[in-house]
């Protein structure tokens, strides 16, 4: 009796600590996600990747930018960005080192 306690007190041990190792490998955390995305370029950057990185931007200016960028082509610089509705000198500010050409 004692030998399949131990077993099984074993076995418990042994498998929470597999379940627990393959939660860790199948959900990464949101911030290792944002680590990844820590600049992004505006001439080829999804809505999504726009709007993940910038302060201030959601997926409506993000799809503004985008509009622009398909309308007007490639942005020439960065300060280019003012001329998107919605993208003022403040918000380009809070963003430019985290934006590349």
């Amino acid at each position: 009796m004692k030998l399949f306690a131990t077993l099984a007190m074993v076995l418990t041990c042994f498998l929470g600590q597999a379940v627990q190792a393959k939660d860790k490998v199948e959900r990464p955390s949101t911030t290792q996600s944002q680590q990844k995305l820590s600049q992004v370029n505006i001439n080829t950057a999804t809505t999504s990747q726009l709007a993940a990185v910038m302060k201030g931007v959601g997926l409506k200016k993000a799809e503004a930018i985008i509009e622009y960028r398909k309308k007007f082509g490639p942005f020439k610089s960065i300060d280019e960005l003012t001329a998107v509705k919605g993208i003022g000198s403040k918000t380009l500010q809070k963003n430019r080192a985290k934006l590349t050409i």
